[in-house]
């Protein structure tokens, strides 16, 4: 009950963040244009510089031994809910990429770390980021051709060439593996950078969370719920990514939780438990899939997620 608590706490502290954004959407103090160029200043500066300040510390042998088993394990969930998602999903052409994406990938980002962040601290956040890369992995590449489908390529050698690195470059260069490619070796060296870069990173690292939250808010205090409520298969991909996966995870880690750390074992059950990823519903609208049913899964499960995330990490905090 003490685990729970402290959880349900912080998952509160989240959702009334989320409702300054609600409010100040409500108001009129911000507009669709201005919260597109918040997640900008989120995706391109605030992750890479939270990334960096995560690895900011004296290289430690067992955090990086744990740092490439939570890179295993995390890719390993991955491919198994994927297999999941295959299966069970129903739908339309584009219906179905949508419910596939929802159970696959959560916010593991935005509201993932700050949770993180709140209970266990930075070696948390260090864990939590692991996650996140294998999300953008895996988003940028089976998520990207889910949403896209086959497209029809040229016989042309050259374009040909064109096209699959347009495919591959966004998961070889995104803000996770910028941030890695910067933090790593820094971790590796035991390389602390100086007051006049680490103050800043540090300061914008610490945006991540109240800025994160606003643009959920904003986002939720817009939903369309009428979609989602009509759609039995959206309840299976709610249950799927709020309780079924992060339970299946927690089944997977409880054996060997005296192999790895406790902390990186429950950074990976919080960002397996969050709700559906914003990237769902913007890789909908990019690709022409059904967007008011991927609206409708973000939001619906956010709000769900205050009742769900808080025992099923609890539970975590207990057994691991």
């Amino acid at each position: 009950m003490q685990n729970l608590a402290t959880v349900a706490a912080q998952v509160g502290v989240l959702f009334a963040l989320m409702a300054v954004g609600a409010v100040c959407r409500r108001v009129r103090l911000v507009d669709e244009a201005s919260v597109k160029g918040i997640v900008n200043v989120l995706l391109l500066v605030v992750t890479p510089s939270l990334i960096v300040d995560s690895f900011q510390r004296p290289f430690d042998s067992s955090m990086m031994h744990g740092f490439f088993w939570a890179f295993a394990i995390a890719s390993f969930a991955h491919f198994a809910v994927i297999l999941l998602a295959r299966l069970f999903s129903r739908g339309d052409d584009k219906s179905r990429p949508v419910l596939r994406l929802a159970m696959v990938f959560s916010n593991a980002g935005f509201m993932g770390i700050p949770l993180e962040q709140a209970i266990l601290g930075a070696e948390g956040v260090f864990y939590g980021i692991v996650y996140v890369v294998v999300f953008n992995f895996f988003m940028w590449s089976w998520g990207l051709y889910e949403m896209r489908g086959q497209v029809p390529l040229s016989n042309s050698r050259l374009q040909l060439s064109k096209e699959r690195w347009r495919s591959l470059r966004p998961m070889l260069v995104n803000p996770g593996t910028v941030g890695i490619a910067i933090g790593l070796p820094l971790f590796f060296a035991s390389v602390s950078l100086p007051a006049i870069l680490k103050t800043p990173i540090s300061l914008l690292a610490g945006l991540n969370t109240p800025l994160a939250m606003l643009v959920i808010g904003f986002y939720l205090a817009g939903a369309d719920f009428r979609r989602v409520v009509r759609m039995p298969s959206a309840y299976l991909a709610a249950a799927v990514r709020l309780v079924v996966f992060p339970l299946a995870l927690l089944a997977l880690l409880y054996p060997l939780r005296s192999h790895f750390p406790r902390e990186m074992m429950l950074a990976l059950v919080t960002a397996a438990s969050a709700p559906v990823a914003a990237m769902v519903s913007m890789f909908a609208s990019k690709f022409e899939r059904d967007v008011d049913l991927s609206v409708g899964l973000v939001s619906g499960t956010t709000l769900l997620s205050i009742l769900t995330m808080p025992p099923v990490i609890a539970f975590a905090m207990e057994v691991l």
